[in-house]
């Protein structure tokens, strides 16, 4: 009985796949996804961050290296607490950060954060690098 030589590249592929699937899974759990625009005098950084507020978000830039962390925890309770026995509680933490390695120098003193409905937004004017700072969000 002849082999089929296409076989093994099939069973390669489906390996890769597999590989692949497994790679994304822990490159984007607890991450940031950024979009990176240069608008030629500027990098504007955009973050989706829903079901944060605007005080559970760190925005820090050192050098030409920009983190983005944000986290938060809540909890519905049910039943009487002051007798501590629940019927129900749930929590839920979450967490994600970022760390962003800019093309090209940044003025740290020109730097400006927002935040508006899940969306942070972070502009950052290009010149000189100097030392790392926090950034407030608007």
């Amino acid at each position: 009985m002849a082999r089929n030589p296409f076989d093994e590249i099939e069973r390669m592929f489906d390996r890769m796949s597999h590989q692949f699937e497994t790679l994304d899974d822990d490159l984007f759990e607890g991450s940031v996804a950024v979009d990176i625009e240069d608008t030629g005098d500027a990098f504007v950084v955009t973050a989706d961050l829903p079901g944060f507020d605007g005080d559970d978000i760190d925005v820090e830039l050192s050098g030409e290296t920009l983190t983005l962390s944000a986290a938060h925890s809540e909890s519905t309770e049910t039943e009487d607490e002051d007798d501590h026995r629940y019927i129900r509680r749930e929590r839920r933490e979450q967490s994600v950060n970022r760390s962003i390695r800019l093309p090209a120098p940044v003025e740290e003193a020109d730097t400006e954060a927002s935040y508006n409905n899940g969306v942070l937004t972070v502009t950052l004017s290009k010149v000189g690098a100097g030392e790392g700072h926090d950034i407030p969000i608007n």
